[in-house]
């Protein structure tokens, strides 16, 4: 079940040919937990063009991580970015905001969310790229493992306001899920040990995750309010906000350590 569970994670979080089976699905449902070993993997995926970046600049590094992360991990999670975004400056009820999260319309509160996360993301590669190796290998991977244990959070408290992929998610499991997903995220923390050497080394490396989970916990309390409970589009909104939040505050964490 564990490695049904972990294959229904990867086809869901990868563009891999793997786990895209109706049982693997299923599995990875009844355990959104197995999404965060799966952020190892794509974070290690991650950092290969800062290891082989040599004396490459900066900016030619990020861009090569920026394609590498939609190259392996697709399109699909920004779209919940997108949805969000326009029902984010859309004016009206829960229901109205909800209706404008299934138009298929591209508006321009989808295309200033979308343009923020990118900018983001590429921004804080830059700056990630400016780290030693070992501390920018730590950062990516941390901000992988923290995205991943965030979508799993939010998974454990969700509360959708109807059938979809959020209900599908959401195992209901509350504080047991949520502990086992920061359990499962912890041993991060010694990437930042390997990279830094020292206690400030190993309380960096566990920095993007912690910043997660608060991106989780503020995406869960703006779908309440504003949606009336925790649809698809916000576990991919999630995904790609804890991402781009976990490189700013692993480089902040790196540089202060």
């Amino acid at each position: 079940m564990a490695l049904s569970a972990l294959r229904g994670a990867v086809g869901f979080l990868t563009r891999l040919p793997v786990g895209h089976d109706e049982h693997a699905w299923t599995a990875f449902t009844a355990a959104p937990v197995a999404a965060v070993p799966v952020g190892y993997v794509v974070g290690a995926c991650l950092a290969l063009p800062f290891v082989a970046a040599g004396t490459a600049p900066a900016t030619v590094v990020a861009f090569a991580y920026l394609v590498a992360t939609y190259g392996l991990t697709g399109i699909t999670h920004l779209d919940g970015v997108a949805d969000c975004g326009d029902a984010a400056v859309v004016h009206g009820d829960p229901e109205r905001r909800r209706e404008v999260l299934k138009d298929t319309t591209t508006g321009v509160g989808a295309v200033v969310a979308v343009a923020v996360v990118v900018a983001g993301l590429a921004l804080g590669a830059v700056a990630v790229a400016g780290l030693d190796v070992g501390e920018s290998v730590a950062v990516v991977v941390a901000s992988e493992v923290g995205a991943k244990a965030a979508m799993a959070a939010v998974a454990s408290v969700a509360d959708p306001p109807h059938e979809g992929l959020g209900s599908a998610l959401a195992d209901g499991s509350g504080v047991v899920a949520l502990v086992a997903a920061v359990a499962v995220a912890l041993p991060i923390s010694g990437v930042g040990w390997w990279a830094g050497g020292d206690l400030p080394g190993l309380l960096a490396g566990g920095a993007p995750v912690a910043a997660a989970l608060v991106v989780a916990a503020v995406a869960v309390g703006w779908a309440r309010s504003r949606l009336g409970g925790v649809s698809g589009d916000v576990f991919g909104a999630t995904n790609e906000l804890a991402r781009v939040v976990g490189l700013h505050v692993g480089v902040i964490a790196w540089t202060l350590s």
